[in-house]
């Protein structure tokens, strides 16, 4: 049922509902009305990255992963999958009465704050540090999540509102000051488009933004429900409205932070402070008009899910959990995913000359390096170790040394520091070539609170790997042999000499339970690799110069207005063909381009386009991303591609927030940036419109 029949139904239910019963409502746990008819249900339930905490769901590549394929239509077909098997779940486990946490079809997903800061360890959980891109992929994943008809398949979400991206270890306090420029060309726009998209619900965050709450901040429940026309209901993050008292010292008391988030417009409360409602409400310091019209919003919700009335998604059949079509999907994802970051001519391996491969360090063999955070479980798991020995089985001989421990100075006990690295280098020595697969995981960069690392509650402290990592590169690299890095991280990382050192250098972010195989795929060849960087790479000698963590200022933050040359540049990513575009113009709509690809192997493209406004006071210091699209180009042969580029991409945001026409647009069409460290890297530049 499409939302005004769904809020009049929700309207009638609430009406009949006694204040108490309508307040218990507003919990995340919310709990059965038997009188009523009315069902348990828990709100909180996560796809990031393929259906979370619940049991077996097909695995994709970390949500900075799946950025990095610059595929709208794939993000979507994505988003479909996990409702898919979301529903699949829900009706399986409802059918036995199972309503527990991470069983419902509320999605808190997907997370499209900014990845203004390298540091930041939930930076991963995003699609990346440009505004533009975040919108266009997040929009993709919501409408995968929620379908086209009036029922939804499932419930999205956008979160965190607004300005949050660390640090995590000062989240429950912190307050993120940001200009009306930035919130308005980098903050907000995001979060916007999904609003126009018809996202169902908006997750507040943490911290406080200029000086209020996120989950009760007048200025933005202000825009997102009077100036955008939000129409769905809005959920804390979890706890944060006990943050309020204990943290921000806004209110002096529970009862006063349930009250305050919900004259603000905080419908739904993860955590315990709408436990006090009643006691607020007693108080007299919430009017029942506050609790009922929240809980309208949320039985709305339900009732647009069919959850109260029953819809055609209740007869998705469990069969379709991890079924074969979803895991060629998120194969597909991950393939799409990997960045080739550098290639002196030793990829892909040819397996027919390889008689041995050594296959090396601590993230070779692991399971967690493969998920990220917010994951679900697979029924298989398929390491980078395991995807090699698959595909080589019969053909060659694959050694294997973990090489040191992720982030200790040894991996035994009891063992002296470095005990496994005469193991690497014997291993190397007896290699004709060797797979270096190294990296982080979510416990050294995630949550706070989730995560190992207690030294910077999951934020990372520099852009260097572990300093038993960097021990191990540097003494395999001695060993001479060829040698490719993998890297396994989801944010910037500055590798070093070991780069230089190195042959190649491919990045898979976290590639999704099986992503082992197409780890394996690339490196010999069966795949091309043909992701692009969604964050910039900077060195990390650059983080002293960049703005402090806690300083939301874009000023020398993201490619938009970086101003020295970083490691690997935003839109950056080679393949094994030798694209270049070959010609571009304007069209009435936007820009017509022609690929073309002189390499010998078949691949696939990411066509860029990026705008300037030439004259203007308030462009960003450098051009920006205005539209892309991705794109298959044979082996000797060429394709054309059109890209559209609505008016409103080529304003720029004024010093008081508002989006002008100034300037003179001039487009830049490649196969990246069109900066210098990008021609140098490439070998090609783009070109000018």
């Amino acid at each position: 049922m499409n939302r005004e029949q769904a809020r009049e139904k929700a309207r009638e239910l609430v009406s009949r509902m006694t204040v108490e019963e309508a307040a218990g409502q507003l919990r995340y746990d919310a709990p059965a009305i038997e009188r009523l008819g009315v069902p348990a249900y828990n709100w909180w339930n996560e796809a990031l990255h393929g259906v979370a905490r619940g049991g077996t769901a097909t695995s994709f590549p970390q949500a900075i992963g799946m950025a990095a394929s610059f595929d709208e239509a794939l993000v979507r077909a994505l988003g479909d999958v996990a409702a898919t098997e979301g529903r699949a779940k829900y009706n399986a486990v409802s059918a036995h009465g199972d309503r527990d946490i991470y069983k419902g079809l509320t999605f808190w997903s997907p997370n499209v704050n900014i990845f203004r800061d390298p540091r930041w360890g939930r930076g991963h959980e995003t699609y990346g540090e440009d505004p533009f891109l975040t919108s266009r992929l997040g929009v993709s994943y919501v409408k995968g999540l929620q379908g086209e008809g009036d029922t939804m398949k499932s419930a999205a979400c956008a979160k965190h509102f607004a300005v949050h991206s660390g640090p995590e270890a000062l989240r429950h306090r912190f307050n993120a000051v940001a200009n009306r420029k930035d919130m308005n060309e980098t903050y907000l726009p995001a979060f916007r488009a999904l609003v126009d998209a018809g996202v169902e619900s908006v997750m507040g965050a943490y911290n406080r933004t200029n000086g209020e709450p996120c989950c009760a901040n007048t200025g933005l429940m202000k825009a997102l429900r009077d100036e955008w026309g939000f129409q769905g209901h809005f959920v804390s993050d979890c706890w944060a409205i006990n943050d309020f008292h204990t943290g921000h010292m806004v209110t002096d008391s529970p009862e006063a932070s349930a009250a305050l988030a919900l004259e603000k417009g905080c419908d739904l409360n993860c955590g315990s402070a709408y436990i006090n409602m009643m006691k607020a409400y007693e108080k007299g310091m919430v009017p029942e008009e506050w609790i009922r019209r929240s809980a309208v919003r949320l039985f709305t919700c339900r009732y647009m899910l069919g959850l109260m009335d029953g819809s055609e998604f209740d007869a998705v059949p469990f069969e379709a959990v991890e079924c074969p079509e979803h895991l060629a999907k998120a194969r597909e994802a991950s393939e799409k995913a990997c960045v080739l970051l550098k290639n002196d001519g030793m990829l892909p391996l040819d397996a027919s000359k390889i008689r041995t491969l050594g296959v090396i360090g601590p993230n070779a063999d692991s399971r967690t390096a493969l998920v990220g955070n917010y994951h679900g479980t697979s029924s298989r798991y398929i390491t980078v170790l395991e995807g090699l020995q698959d595909a080589l089985e019969g053909s060659a001989r694959v050694l294997y040394s973990e090489g040191c421990h992720l982030f200790r100075d040894r991996v035994e006990h009891l063992g002296q520091p470095d005990d496994r690295i005469a193991e690497a280098l014997a291993v190397a020595e007896h290699s004709d070539a060797v797979v270096l697969v190294v990296g982080l995981d979510e416990t050294l960069e995630g949550e706070e609170g989730d995560t190992g690392n207690a030294a910077a509650s999951g934020d990372k402290l520099d852009l260097l790997l572990p300093e038993s990592q960097r021990r191990l590169m540097d003494a395999v690299l001695k060993a001479g042999k060829p040698t490719a890095i993998c890297l396994m991280a989801g944010s910037s990382i500055d590798l070093g000499d070991a780069a230089d050192r190195a042959n190649a250098v491919l990045l898979t972010w976290y590639p999704g339970a099986r992503g082992g195989r197409t780890v394996a795929d690339i490196l010999l060849g069966a795949v091309s690799p043909s992701g692009k960087l969604p964050v910039t790479f900077y060195r990390n000698e650059q983080l002293s110069r960049m703005p402090e963590f806690t300083d939301y200022s874009m000023a020398g933050r993201t490619y938009r207005y970086l101003e020295e040359a970083p490691l690997y540049p935003f839109g950056y990513g080679l393949t094994y063909g030798d694209c270049r575009v070959a010609a571009a113009v304007r069209t009435d709509a936007g820009v017509e381009a022609e690929i073309a690809n002189a390499g010998a192997r078949d691949t696939e493209e990411v066509v860029q386009v990026y705008v300037q406004n030439e004259g203007s006071a308030h462009a960003p210091r450098n051009p920006r991303l205005c539209a892309f699209a991705r794109v298959k180009v044979p082996a000797g042969g060429s394709v054309k591609v059109r890209l559209d580029i609505p008016a409103d991409r080529l304003k720029v945001v004024d010093d008081d927030g508002a989006s002008v026409d100034e300037g003179t647009p001039v487009f830049y069409v490649g196969l990246g940036q069109p900066d210098a460290r990008t021609a140098e890297l490439t070998g090609h530049e783009a070109i000018k419109l």
